[in-house]
Parts: structure tokens; C-alpha cells; sequence
């Protein structure tokens, strides 16, 4: 679904919780860029404590579950889809994150992960690209 053709209930989408939501999953999207920067500066980084303290999974389903509720049923039938796999992403990131210890990261592995916070940025975008169409 295009934002651009989102139905959005303005009134409701100017609340404070709504706009606090947004503001938090904002945040949660700083936050990949922030481990992005990590791993090119250190591919070593472990970002699976950071993914377990920053992203509380019923938190962030509940803060992406309240900027839902400006949007009618027909949008919130893709934004439902963008919110499933938002929190898929984030299992999938902690688990690309693993690794052995004493071992490197991989080139490959670090590419994986690096490909799946990218997709979680995307992921967010997406998703908030209905809060200002």
C-alpha cells in the first residue's frame, strides 16, 4: 500500500500518545543507524545486548500498535504487515548478531547482519512514511 493513500485520522494522529509513539519508534530507528555505524567501525561489535535493552519487543509492538490506531481498516491492513515484519526483523537481527566466542565475525556474517539492519531501517521508514503522507 502507498501512504499516499492512506486514510488517516488526523485528530487522532495529533494525540499526544500517538505522537509520543511515533517519536519513540523514531528513536528505535536512530538506534539501527546507531549499530550500523558501530559495525563499520568495529565489524567485531556485539549489538545483541543493544537489540535486547533497545528494542523491548512488547514495547515496541505496543508503540507501533498505537500509531495504528490513526488509520483506518483498509491501511492498517498493510501497516499490520509492516509491523510483523518490523518485529521479525528485530528477532532476526539479535540472531544474525551471534557468535561464538573467541571466533570473528565473517565477512558473510557481518554482510548478513549489516543486511538485516537495513532491512529494519527500511522497515521503520516504511512504516512512518504513513504518519506524515
Amino acid at each position: 500500500m502507498d501512504p499516499k493513500d492512506a486514510d488517516v485520522d488526523k485528530d487522532i494522529l495529533a494525540s499526544g500518545a500517538v505522537q509520543n509513539a511515533i517519536k519513540a519508534v523514531q528513536s528505535y530507528q536512530a538506534a539501527v543507524k546507531s549499530m550500523l555505524e558501530a559495525l563499520e567501525k568495529n565489524p567485531q561489535t556485539d549489538v545483541g545486548g543493544y537489540v535486547r535493552k533497545e528494542f523491548d519487543f512488547v514495547k515496541v509492538r505496543s508503540e507501533l500498535n498505537t500509531i495504528n490506531t490513526a488509520f483506518d481498516e483498509d491501511t492498517q491492513r498493510g501497516t499490520d504487515r509492516l509491523i510483523r515484519n518490523i518485529l521479525q526483523d528485530i528477532t532476526e537481527v539479535e540472531i544474525s548478531n551471534k557468535q561464538k566466542d573467541g571466533v570473528e565475525r565473517s565477512t558473510r556474517r557481518l554482510e548478513i547482519l549489516e543486511g538485516k539492519l537495513i532491512k529494519l531501517d527500511q522497515g521503520f521508514s516504511d512504516f512512518l512514511a504513513f504518519t506524515t503522507a
